[in-house]
């Protein structure tokens, strides 16, 4: 089954496709205090909700980027109805291949769950450093280990106990790197089980409506996997939160937050 297509379905239900609340990332939106016409980047957009309630908020002038053409039309139908004329554009593309027009010359660059797209948590704070202005902002999503994940878990989720690291180093890999973390917005089991009881239900919608879609089967039986992992392992060991950074403004060490 095509994997943009499995994303597409599973995730039809979501205005913010990541663990996290509305109310949360609201909160993140009001603490950044952008400038009007700063100029923001966020990689692995997905919908686009992000970058519409900077768009909202302050009148950013910013660009979504996504690999997902399901996800960049979506963002853009919310964009014209919600901001019309806004100084926002997105982009089907590899977030990786993202360049700015100069380095160190943007207000804010995030990737907010999809560090995978850089090849992992430190690289992303790297890319995404390398973007932003002195004083600019860096705002990441990446999972962590609340407990040690057991073996029957990893087996059955297909993660290994390298993929993440804990939450106080996720904070410490921005530190090292010129960051300063300001704030973290640390997901609850609520908005886990709204993140993964969302998919199963667009999964249920979708096989009532579409009984004949050849790729039915895999769909639910991925779903069916993820969601017996997730209630016996999951929910007790995998945390999720957006860490929101600012890049050091002279390059001397701080104490790590």
């Amino acid at each position: 089954m095509d994997t943009l297509k499995f994303y597409d379905i599973t995730h039809r239900e979501h205005v913010v496709c990541n663990p996290t609340s509305e109310e949360k990332l609201a909160r993140l939106v009001g603490l950044l205090r952008l400038p009007e016409d700063a100029r923001v980047v966020d990689i692995a957009c997905g919908k686009g909700e992000f970058l519409v309630r900077l768009a909202e908020a302050y009148g950013i002038r910013g660009i979504g980027i996504d690999i997902s053409p399901f996800y960049i039309g979506d963002a853009q139908r919310q964009l014209e109805m919600r901001v019309p004329g806004s100084k926002v554009a997105f982009r089907e593309m590899n977030g990786s291949d993202y360049r700015p027009d100069e380095p160190h010359s943007l207000a804010l660059a995030s990737c907010i769950g999809a560090s995978w797209v850089f090849g992992g948590h430190a690289a992303t704070l790297e890319a995404l450093s390398d973007m932003v202005e002195p004083d600019g902002w860096v705002v990441v999503g990446e999972p962590y280990w609340r407990q040690g994940p057991s073996e029957d878990y990893l087996e059955a989720s297909g993660l290994t106990r390298h993929d993440f690291g804990t939450h106080s180093g996720n904070v410490e890999a921005g530190e090292l790197r010129g960051l300063d973390l300001v704030h973290t917005f640390v997901s609850n089991e609520d908005d886990w089980d709204t993140y993964e009881g969302l998919q199963w239900y667009a999964t249920a919608e979708y096989a009532r409506s579409h009984p004949d879609d050849q790729d039915l089967r895999e769909l639910s039986e991925r779903v069916a996997k993820a969601k017996a992992a997730y209630l016996r392992w999951g929910r007790d060991t995998l945390g999720w939160a957006m860490y929101a950074f600012r890049r050091r403004s002279s390059q001397g060490t701080v104490s790590a937050a």
